[in-house]
């Protein structure tokens, strides 16, 4: 059994609130500018190259990617044989993420109360955990802006579904969201489970890097679906252009014989994650 002080926690989460806001992801960056070279509209060129260049100045700067700086989701990953001393692991994270979020002067967008609203913080965030082999933890933090967050929708299919009708209600999403969610778009898709971890499914997929392995079936889904997003022409923030996505991933998992969840999780093109393992 290896222990970890609940302060090591704390200090990875700091860490991880400001490294996610100063940096964008080199997947999501390699994206961009891949549909720049790509890109002939003169306009949606020069938006993606604004875009960018917001990215390269607010990593040199150590400046927020975006002023919208999210709700912090952490999904975090605990070996089954590791201890935590000293505290709770999960009151060490909120810790961490407070002062990390201080320290960088990130914005406070946080209300505790949903219905009378009140005064914005920066805490408490949304804490998944999963117990896993080994002796270790991984935390992945994903500051989910709530422009895209907005735009999440979720159907309940009967499980006679055709994977046409799928993709019908994943374009008709991504149409409705436009300009609102600030594309190029990445989408997280959840399908399969119940509703509730449908949903999970397409936040976790968020943390997919754009360019990975799926099984046969899901990305040959995966690139139909941008094939066909791409051909909406809303573009780069929602003015015209070939790129409306960066990229598609999703995550399944075994349902129901009555059901078929499917679950979508908008992020605009400042998709930002970082990853810390203690």
């Amino acid at each position: 059994m290896r222990e970890i002080k609940a302060d090591k926690a704390r200090d990875a989460a700091a860490d991880l609130a400001q490294r996610a806001n100063f940096v964008l992801r080199k997947d999501v960056k390699d994206a961009l500018r891949m549909a720049l070279a790509k890109e002939t509209d003169q306009r949606a060129r020069k938006i993606l190259k604004a875009i960018i260049n917001n990215a390269e100045i607010a990593k040199k700067e150590k400046l927020a990617i975006c002023q919208d700086t999210g709700l912090p989701v952490v999904f975090g990953e605990i070996g089954q044989d590791t201890r935590i001393t000293g505290g709770s692991l999960r009151g060490a994270i909120s810790q961490g993420l407070q002062l990390g979020y201080a320290q960088g002067n990130l914005r406070r967008s946080i209300v505790k109360d949903p219905l009378s609203r009140g005064v914005s913080g920066f805490i408490p965030a949304i804490i998944h955990t999963e117990i896993v082999k080994g002796d270790k933890i991984r935390l992945s933090l994903l500051p989910k802006g709530f422009g895209c967050e907005n735009k999440s929708q979720i159907r309940m299919f009967k499980p006679t579904a055709s994977i046409e009708e799928i993709k019908r209600f994943i374009l008709e999403a991504v149409e409705k969201a436009g300009p609102d969610a600030c594309p190029p778009f990445v989408l997280g898709i959840g399908i399969g489970g119940t509703q509730d971890y449908a949903a999970f499914l397409a936040k976790k997929a968020l943390l997919k890097n754009i360019v990975h392995s799926s099984p046969p079936a899901v990305h040959r889904l995966e690139k139909e679906l941008m094939k066909d997003i791409n051909r909406l022409n809303i573009g780069p923030m929602g003015l015209g252009g070939k790129t409306t996505c960066l990229g598609v991933n999703i995550l399944s998992y075994p349902t129901h014989i009555a059901g078929l969840p499917v679950a979508i999780n908008i992020s605009c093109h400042a998709l930002r994650s970082a990853v810390k393992i203690i």
